[in-house]
């Protein structure tokens, strides 16, 4: 069963919810998911269906049974995270490859929406570090979460070969630096990874946030993590040149923040997060994802600034915005 705004109502009764008198609306889901609000009477869910063929020109399939480590994942980590909150899991389907969850108050909505209209607020990079930072220290040398999620398979679908493998074959001069630090990052299993923790999934209203899209979670190395979201800040800095210092320092705030909450035994990490990250901006330009909020000129800087990390490797992540 597909799932759309359409059906909805008759899959949430099929599964003893009752829908009189809601609303149901698209979210899209991005490329991997089929994505439906659900407004009832007395409560807001999400209704998330995974794809196996993602939406974008290219070949670039997944196993669609991630969505059930992402409902996983929610369970185990309810009551671990601080600064900000996990959605409930309210079911799973099983045949149907989907789960309703928790959705976030009406008022709260996406960090790179605020980002991109300007909105340049301390308090969303802080709570952003100290979450990630929390669940790192949750599940760092864990036992349980290292055997329920130590499976990287969808991670590498998702992540390594869209990202990593296809930017270093269309750049084999630099391919050296990506597979050596895609080696050194695969022999790191540290804590819980998100792996696509990023303002698109950071839901905020400037008091409280939400993190949301699981589905690529594993158990590996979290500085992957801390470079995906500075890579975004980076990124949104091109777009508003004449806002790049702000956005460096919600950088800086965000890295403090994470700091602060994350395992003791992790002082490498921010370190690390500045090998991945000139890989991450590289492949958002020429990577099976590119960001559509880049024009031309804004890719070939990115792309630029990029090389010349690799070639000259920061010494921190911050350095990236003086490139």
């Amino acid at each position: 069963m597909e799932l759309s705004a359409e059906n909805a109502a008759a899959w949430l009764e099929s599964h003893g919810i009752k829908t009189q008198n809601g609303t149901f609306s698209s979210l899209g889901g991005g490329v991997s998911n089929h994505v439906i609000l659900a407004e009832l009477p007395d409560q807001r869910l999400v209704i998330k269906q995974s794809l196996g063929q993602l939406r974008v020109a290219e070949e670039w399939l997944s196993d669609r049974e991630r969505i059930f480590r992402e409902a996983a994942v929610m369970r185990w980590l309810d009551g671990k995270v601080q600064g900000g909150r996990v959605p409930r899991v309210i079911l799973e389907d099983g045949v149907n490859f989907a789960i309703a969850i928790e959705a976030a108050p009406e008022k709260v909505g996406m960090w790179k929406s605020r980002l991109l209209a300007g909105t340049l607020d301390d308090a969303d990079a802080r709570h952003a570090g100290t979450m990630l930072g929390s669940f790192a220290a949750a599940s760092h040398d864990n036992p349980d979460a290292a055997a329920l999620f130590g499976d990287q398979t969808v991670f590498d679908q998702l992540r390594l070969d869209p990202y990593y493998r296809t930017t270093a074959a269309r750049h084999p001069a630099h391919a050296p630096y990506i597979n050596e630090m895609m080696e050194r990052s695969a022999a790191r299993r540290f804590s819980l990874t998100h792996g696509d923790y990023s303002p698109k999934n950071l839901l905020t209203d400037g008091s409280e946030m939400w993190v949301i899209d699981w589905e690529v979670i594993h158990y590996g190395d979290p500085s992957f993590d801390l470079g995906f979201l500075l890579n975004h800040l980076f990124l949104k800095s091109l777009c508003m040149p004449e806002r790049r210092r702000e956005l460096q320092e919600l950088a800086r705030v965000f890295l403090a923040a994470f700091e602060q909450s994350r395992p003791a035994a992790g002082d490498w990490i921010v370190s690390a997060a500045a090998e991945h990250l000139p890989a991450l901006v590289l492949a958002r330009v020429d990577g099976k994802s590119p960001a559509e909020y880049l024009d031309d000129a804004m890719r070939t800087k990115a792309r630029q600034t990029a090389l010349n990390a690799m070639d000259s490797p920061l010494e921190s992540p911050l350095e990236i915005f003086e490139r």
